[in-house]
């Protein structure tokens, strides 16, 4: 077995992947807009301000666009990874990608038979699949509950996605939102000890719920699991293929018919360091925000802007194998996703231990398998896997090993198939993408107290005090995800700003 350790690797061009994207900074050039990152709400923001018709340029620190959107060969030449994220339930999902003809310009989505599976130790397990119908009847007794439940939430999952998707304001659509809002409130545990009677239900159920990275006894962590469980049988856990990074590419092609501009390589110390701009989008969570222009902003603001909490930080593990993973239960092999840690206890008992600061023995992992579905990921027989669990904000310790083993549990005979590895701690997530402080991937915790007041309580929590500054980052609503939302909502801000001003030219 390979062990490789790299905290920075090589992405994009080399993996066959051409980078059109690079350009040389303009040396005397005046914009309409200026993004700072290309993450995929910094992508949203340049897309949608071009589509108004103005003109932007898109500012990236490192070599390729795209920041969680990124492939790369981390372990062995023909093993193709992604670097952060690999299912895309909402980026499917997304009011603002399915309004862009993305599939023009190279993005095709592959759905495999089943969104996720989640294992048992009895050898079992649950997939689910876009039938509803098909999943419940997995569930034993609570195959009615889990249909009237999540059958009728994902029937309306375009009303749900509208209004979930963006900012604090009055919903389109109350009757739907008070109905999803009801189950959605309650801590994660409690609704699926009340709703489920068994274990296989209240499992599958806490899997999806986990994706919050906090305690599933917190307050709203059912949100989670709704959601994803009704995209699930929505709109399915689709992959791109070839990997994230033609997602990126795709976006990059469509903003430059658009007439929009990309320069990557270019670190930005300070806003002196960008074009003349009407208005500059940061996405960048608020620490960064406060290193690149602290001084320009008002010290209240600073205050506030010190005060935001970062969540816990994840391990990935990459590798290449040279077989699919053996699993237990046959029907993992469905699923592009699986979710790997057991009962509703085991998976609440493992997050909680991450907020007090510990490493669980036994994570909770998500776990994708994409080369069984797009076998451009590995060479003929081979597969790759891509895996994380969660640990405390910063953790250098190294999870290999608990996450092998986790794996193995449900699948003997996982350990021999593995010909190299690649792991990033928490730490190292940060080096790779300094927008993942300490590791957390979601730009910062997403409770009630922080998930519309991100990144501090305003009416308008896209703009800063500094006029022309504006935030477009996952630390904005509606947070994590790659729906690009964040930047969406930030750039119809500024056009609206425009708009005001206009109207009302200051004195």
């Amino acid at each position: 077995m390979i062990y490789v350790r790299r905290d920075r690797c090589r992405c994009g061009g080399e993996e066959g992947h051409p980078a059109p994207w690079v350009n040389a900074m303009p040396s005397a050039a005046s914009y309409d807009a200026v993004v700072v990152g290309s993450g995929p709400n910094g992508l949203a923001a340049a897309i949608t301000l071009a589509r108004a018709g103005w003109s932007v340029l898109v500012v990236e620190g490192a070599e390729t666009i795209g920041g969680g959107l990124r492939s790369a060969a981390l372990t062995l030449p023909g093993f193709l990874h992604d670097l952060c994220a690999a299912f895309y339930p909402l980026g499917v999902a997304s009011p603002l990608w399915r309004r862009l003809p993305l599939a023009a310009h190279g993005l095709r989505w592959i759905h495999p038979p089943a969104a996720v599976a989640h294992p048992f130790d009895d050898g079992t397990a649950v997939v689910v699949t876009r039938e509803v119908a098909a999943t419940a009847a997995q569930l034993g007794r609570d195959a009615g509950t889990y249909r009237r439940l999540m059958g009728s939430f994902a029937r309306a999952w375009e009303p749900i996605v509208h209004d979930v998707l963006g900012p604090l304001r009055l919903p389109r659509y109350p009757h739907w939102m008070v109905r999803f809002g009801l189950a959605a409130l309650w801590p994660a545990t409690t609704l699926a000890r009340m709703a489920f009677r068994e274990e296989r239900a209240r499992g599958v159920f806490a899997g999806m719920a986990a994706h919050a990275i906090m305690p599933l006894t917190w307050p709203a962590t059912a949100a989670f699991g709704f959601v994803l469980g009704l995209l699930a049988h929505a709109v399915g856990w689709p992959l791109v293929a070839g990997g994230s990074q033609r997602f990126a590419d795709a976006l990059v092609s469509y903003l430059r018919g658009q007439g929009g501009e990309l320069v990557t390589g270019h670190t930005v110390h300070s806003p002196a360091d960008l074009p003349a701009a009407r208005a500059v989008l940061f996405d960048v969570t608020p620490r960064q925000l406060l290193a690149l222009a602290g001084e320009r902003l008002p010290a209240e603001y600073r205050r506030r802007l010190a005060r935001y909490r970062y969540g816990p930080g994840v391990c990935k593990v990459d590798l290449a194998l040279d077989g699919p993973i053996p699993w237990r239960a046959a029907a993992c092999a469905q699923a592009g996703a699986v979710h790997v840690g057991g009962t509703l206890a085991e998976i609440a008992e493992a997050e909680a231990a991450v907020w007090r600061g510990e490493h669980p023995q036994r994570p909770f992992l998500i776990l994708g398998q994409p080369s069984l579905f797009d076998p451009a990921r590995a060479p003929a027989g081979k597969h790759t896997v891509w895996v994380y669990c969660h640990v405390p904000n910063g953790s250098t310790v190294d999870m290999t090993d608990r996450i092998i083993a986790q794996i193995e549990r449900f699948a003997p005979g996982f350990r021999s198939r593995i010909l190299a590895v690649h792991t990033r701690t928490a730490a190292a997530m940060a080096t790779y993408n300094p927008n993942y402080i300490g590791g957390d991937i979601n730009g910062g915790v997403q409770d009630l107290r922080q998930l519309f007041t991100r990144p501090v309580a305003a009416r308008n929590p896209y703009a800063t005090p500094v006029r022309g500054f504006y935030l477009c980052s996952s630390s904005t609503p509606p947070g994590g995800g790659v729906h690009g939302m964040c930047g969406y909502w930030a750039a119809r801000t500024v056009l609206a700003s425009t708009v005001q001003e206009r109207s009302h030219p200051p004195a």
